[in-house]
């Protein structure tokens, strides 16, 4: 994914000590989830034993965590001093809102971006082949008009907003069946500025629009919105863009 060399790292280690990095380089608030855990059988099963857990080693442990999410460092360290094992999850709508779109879509959105040196924040790569663009808070609001500025009708496209009251997983979380979740395009001190959602918009608008067309083209069934479908990568506010 990422090809960068610049700081940052993938944290392809140490929970506590990226959830530490998140909140003292990038003044996130950071949440300690729930970990994998090995069952009878050998076979990986969240902490939660929860059976029919949705969202396996990735979910917060307790109702109430949005008052458990904090961005001070002896907090967080205190937190996984607690549990080492911990997944770690960063709540939106705080220092930041995200745009969900399919894993081909953002890829292709991802690449049109660079290619006209469009700003852009952190992108992650989401357990359920989604991708995630990180966008300022609160400017999720404005995607529904934006794209219908664009003359998309926003409930055609597979595009969702996750705003306040929500989380997503952040590396170097492990899920299942995902595997790992990764940085496509990882913070770095270049883009600590977040862009407005309208900014990504065109290209996100653009590739999710041609995604619905070769479905169409296809024959194929429209995909359903993000937030319809079962997954580890976010949290339970994703919500598809409303509109006609």
């Amino acid at each position: 994914m990422d090809k960068s060399t610049s700081s940052p790292p993938q944290l392809a280690g140490d929970p506590a000590e990226a959830a530490v990095r998140y909140a003292e380089e990038r003044q996130w608030d950071v949440l300690p989830g729930t970990w994998l855990e090995t069952d009878p059988d050998g076979a990986p099963c969240c902490s939660c034993s929860a059976a029919d857990c949705p969202a396996p080693g990735a979910h917060p442990t307790r109702p109430d965590w949005v008052t458990q999410a904090s961005g001070a460092v002896p907090t967080v360290q205190h937190m996984w001093q607690k549990q080492p094992r911990a997944s770690v999850l960063l709540p939106t709508g705080r220092s930041f809102d995200v745009l969900e779109v399919s894993e081909n879509a953002g890829c292709l959105a991802l690449a049109r971006s660079e290619r006209i040196n469009l700003p852009l924040g952190p992108v992650l790569g989401a357990p359920g082949r989604r991708i995630m663009f990180f966008v300022l808070p609160g400017s999720g609001d404005k995607v529904p008009d934006t794209l219908r500025s664009f003359g998309c009708r926003p409930a055609s496209l597979d595009l969702s907003v996750l705003g306040r009251g929500g989380w997503v997983v952040a590396p170097p979380t492990r899920t299942v069946p995902a595997g790992m979740v990764m940085w496509a395009r990882r913070p770095t001190p270049a883009n600590r500025w977040l862009p407005d959602a309208t900014e990504a918009l065109g290209a996100l608008a653009y590739a999710c629009a041609r995604e619905a067309m070769e479905a169409l083209d296809a024959g194929a069934r429209p995909a359903r919105p993000a937030a319809a479908r079962a997954g580890a990568g976010r949290g339970r506010a994703a919500a598809p863009v409303r509109g006609r």
